[in-house]
């Protein structure tokens, strides 16, 4: 494909964003060249003529948001936000794929030079762009006013054939156009190219009509290398007001290597010697590997129209502040991700009103009251559930629905539960709000690589898991989680909260709401837990991940008895059990292990002396990942084989989870240690 007329200086500076490309990964021995040559000429325009952004202040809270969905052509991102300006120099992008450097393989986030989302497992950024772009309407209808407007910005996206060939994209751009995104604009790179070879063996899909049916505005095999056709397109795409929309640009991967251009030979290897040289005389590029003439660099950079982009906005936020001075004040705290000054306080009292209602209830439904308690003192909440919402109690009392226009605080994301975690990242990723949605435990794993991904990211989203094991009932194994609490647990940086009754599930969600470097998953049952007593003492250890619930009655107890969520009640159960034999038993409730393990060393041990060797750990799930609490003499009740359609007491009561099978393996646990004495 050629683009006869066009202009030398602009096709200049996308060849300069090609040769950088191809210098980088023929550097590294590794990488993809193809997508960035081929959409060198889309990322030039976007820089130049229409992305609203300011290298020297990357944060700026009204600034685009520009997302790489097709990942791992990271080389068009690091390339232009270099030349654009923004602090990634040369020795950067000659680092990339090396150890230390911020030009990774894969993008990973970095606002101070231009990367907004980590992307690489495709889809997932254009679902977090859908995200981004519900952020910026709720916070225009919620914080701009006549004469005022302090949020107004577009979200971009750049994607290929695998971002659409994956599941999430339906799901993400399904919802998008129901609720009508109008600054979401994707730019597909249709390149009839990945990595397996021509798309048309496994990729027939009429793109266009299917977004067309999704309620989006579509611009139709645009030539991607003219600049004049994708200027009328996107100008186009930004004049829609209640409509995302997709431009369907043409174009070669690997767009000036003469002999692989075309091919999957340029998508995922380097070119080589011989035909980067021949790249450069194709593409009348004489200059050496990772040099850029002034000239080119001059025209590519973008600084000083970025400041006064911004000094505009300063002034226009200043005159708001001068307005509206409360909304102005809390329209930074929200951007800043600050929780109101009388938060801890507010949620202390809320709590110890919670601990003194004594409800026994499904978790479930604690998870609504925490929700009432803390939502009215926290209007970044925003939320919702994949089609549970009664099953979930995700909506609250001040909930409001969010429809095609407008603001609100509540997604019907409807049964979408994979693009409902990566629009959670998004909403996250955007600023201004503290995202939450609900569904089945068991169906963590359609959302799983999106919960990787906040974990990954250091997000804070609250992933609401209820029907968290057997105890949810006739719905049966295929709705029963066994793995799951396990496989929650070893994704790093992601905690998990199994909350034992009304206390413990505040808590949780006070917990997951102040921390600001990680996501969080809680665990809420379907069936009604008992209210466990506690003390002023012991409801301000609940934080700490572990505590001692019940102490034996004198002396150091014979046997530890560790448990999480409904198996409290049967470890409460079984310590008065052991009571009446002389065995004296500590129970400790775990809602979350690893904020446990992060305790010191001296409150880990009162909690769990190492002296008692007798330990017993109950919780409905996988078991292997307790081995290390019960250590080696201890005994795990868990469940390591799929459940059963009956009643959930019922269920219990088969698979052995009763107070009389806790004590009976505290018994075994402490013929095993020889730690007692005497009963």
């Amino acid at each position: 494909m050629t683009a006869e007329g066009t202009p030398p200086a602009r096709r200049e500076r996308a060849n300069a964003l090609r040769a950088l490309a191809m210098d980088a990964v023929q550097r590294a021995n590794s990488g993809h060249p193809g997508m960035p040559m081929g959409m060198a000429d889309i990322a030039e325009l976007l820089y130049s003529d229409y992305l609203k952004v300011a290298p020297r202040q990357p944060r700026w809270a009204d600034r685009d948001r520009l997302v790489l969905s097709n990942g791992h052509g990271s080389m068009l991102l690091y390339g232009a936000a270099h030349l654009a300006g923004y602090a990634l120099d040369i020795d950067q992008l000659k680092a990339f794929r090396q150890l230390g450097s911020h030009t990774a393989g894969h993008p990973e986030l970095n606002v101070g030079t231009g990367i907004e989302t980590t992307t690489g497992p495709l889809g997932q950024g254009l679902a977090n762009a859908v995200g981004m772009a519900l952020a910026e309407r709720l916070l225009a209808a919620e914080f701009n006013r006549p004469e005022h407007e302090i949020v107004n910005h577009r979200t971009w996206v750049l994607l290929g054939d695998g971002c659409l060939m994956e599941g999430i994209s339906h799901e993400a751009c399904s919802l998008a156009g129901v609720l009508g995104l109008g600054k979401l604009i994707c730019i597909y790179d249709d390149n009839g190219i990945s990595i397996d070879g021509e798309v048309g063996g496994w990729f027939r899909d009429d793109t266009p009509g299917r977004f067309e049916a999704y309620g989006w505005h579509v611009v139709r095999d645009i030539d991607g290398h003219d600049p004049e056709a994708l200027r009328e397109a996107l100008d186009q795409a930004c004049a829609q007001a209640s409509r995302p929309s997709l431009v369907c640009a043409k174009t070669v991967i690997g767009f000036g290597a003469p002999s692989k251009q075309g091919t999957a030979d340029t998508h995922g290897a380097p070119l080589g010697e011989a035909e980067i040289q021949a790249a450069r005389k194709a593409l009348n590029w004489p200059h050496a590997p990772f040099e850029v003439p002034e000239p080119i660099r001059r025209g590519w950079d973008i600084r000083e129209r970025g400041e006064r982009q911004v000094d505009g906005w300063k002034a226009r936020f200043a005159a708001y502040r001068a307005a509206f001075p409360v909304e102005a004040a809390e329209f930074e705290r929200r951007m800043d991700g600050r929780l109101p000054e009388d938060w801890k306080a507010s949620a202390s009292r809320a709590i110890e009103k919670i601990a003194g209602e004594r409800k026994s209830e499904a978790t479930r439904k604690s998870s609504l009251g925490a929700l009432e308690a803390f939502a009215p003192m926290l209007p970044e909440l925003v939320g919702g559930s994949a089609d549970l919402t009664g099953s979930n109690c995700t909506r609250h009392s001040g909930s409001v629905d969010i429809a095609a226009e407008g603001g609100g605080n509540y997604v019907y994301f409807g049964v979408r539960e994979f693009a409902m975690g990566a629009m959670l990242n998004g909403l996250s990723l955007h600023g201004g709000f503290i995202p939450y949605g609900g569904t089945f435990l068991v169906f963590a794993d359609y959302q799983r690589n999106a919960l990787r991904m906040a974990a990954l990211m250091r997000q804070r989203c609250l992933f609401v898991f209820t029907h968290d094991s057997i105890g949810l009932g006739e719905d049966g194994p295929t709705h029963q989680p066994i793995e799951h609490l396990e496989s929650l647990r070893i994704i790093p940086n992601m905690r998990v909260w199994r909350p034992c009754d009304a206390v413990e599930t505040a808590v949780a969600w006070r917990e997951a709401i102040e921390r600001r470097d990680g996501p969080a998953s809680l665990a809420l049952s379907r069936q009604t837990l008992p209210f466990q007593e506690r003390s002023a003492e012991q409801l301000a250890q609940v934080r700490r991940g572990g505590y001692v619930l019940r102490r034996e009655a004198a002396g150091e107890p014979h046997v530890l008895l560790i448990a999480t969520g409904s198996e409290v009640q049967l470890a409460m159960g079984a310590a008065g059990l052991l009571d009446r034999e002389g065995i004296a038993a500590r129970v400790v409730s775990m809602p979350c292990a690893q904020v446990f393990m992060q305790q010191d060393a001296g409150y880990r041990n009162s909690v769990l002396p190492q002296a008692v060797r007798a330990r017993v750990v109950a919780e409905a799930g996988v078991s292997g990942g307790w081995a290390d609490i019960a250590g080696p003499c201890g005994r795990v009740l868990g469940i390591a084989r799929f459940g059963e359609s009956a009643p959930g007491d019922r269920l219990f009561e088969h698979f052995g989870f009763t107070a009389e099978a806790v004590a009976a393996l505290a018994r075994e646990s402490i013929a095993s240690a020889g730690n007692l004495k005497s009963t």
